[in-house]
């Protein structure tokens, strides 16, 4: 604390914590521009909002209260590191019957950044399985043109998937959803038994594969890797999410 209380008194902390809260709003909005904004994105602007004025508030804060907020501030820190270290821990044994391909939003009728890569890591496991089925995964959002699942299916062509490889599931609005109606073109595809791979962005893997064992799906996963400029908004998103779904569970 007097290494803190030093710093405090030159002003390094509020210089610190200024650039940082300004970097965070640059980043939450140039986000916006690349993907869709979301309720990380938001969240993303307000607490980089907090973080300014908390700049300015320093020196009047007691240094219990300070404690406090860098506790408060380290556990979802530390969550977030977490789901990214699971998220890259990908297990395919390339055996799998079928891939599950998550979506992650439309720009009219393209994919955004964040699916194609999703999409992409789709196709470097397809080159290892080319006898696995593809499930596309997402219905129409809010203003969509087509379905997210469509939309998928194109891609995966243009790349030169094989459309009789492909099958959509076009009527889900969430992950819950995408992997319930997985489930049922799965146990109708494969009557016999299946076993699939999860593929999604690695800091969504955690409450996909925890979704997906209780749907009842057998699988493993596989993480698209996340670009710098969306990972902090849609780590805060994906706290939110997994509290959710681990305190008020979909089933």
């Amino acid at each position: 604390m007097r290494l803190f209380s030093a710093m405090l008194k030159f002003g390094v902390v509020r210089v610190i914590l200024i650039a940082l809260g300004a970097l965070s709003l640059i980043n939450a909005v140039a986000f916006i521009f690349v993907a869709n904004i979301n309720i990380g994105s938001t969240i993303q602007i307000v607490i980089s909002i907090c973080i300014i004025a908390y700049a300015f508030l320093l020196k009047k804060i007691a240094k219990a209260i300070h404690i406090t907020i860098v506790i408060i501030c380290l556990i979802p820190m530390l969550f977030a590191l977490f789901l990214m270290i699971y998220g890259n821990m990908g297990n395919p044994d390339y055996k799998e019957d079928a891939v599950i391909v998550l979506g992650a939003g439309l720009r009219g009728e393209r994919v955004t950044a964040p699916l194609a890569l999703r999409l992409n890591t789709a196709l470097e496991y397809l080159r290892k399985n080319p006898y696995a089925t593809v499930i596309v995964c997402g219905g129409l959002g809010d203003d969509a043109i087509i379905t997210e699942a469509e939309a998928m299916e194109r891609y995966l062509i243009s790349y030169g998937t094989p459309l009789n490889r492909i099958i959509r599931e076009d009527r889900s609005r969430n992950t819950y959803e995408s992997l319930t109606f997985a489930k049922e073109i799965l146990d109708d595809y494969f009557p016999s038994g299946h076993k699939s791979v999860l593929i999604t962005s690695d800091f969504h893997l955690f409450r996909t594969d925890y979704i997906a064992s209780h749907v009842g799906i057998p699988a493993n996963r596989a993480g698209a890797s996340t670009p710098l400029i969306s990972l902090p908004a849609n780590c805060l998103r994906e706290l939110l999410a997994v509290a959710r779904v681990l305190i008020f569970p979909p089933w």
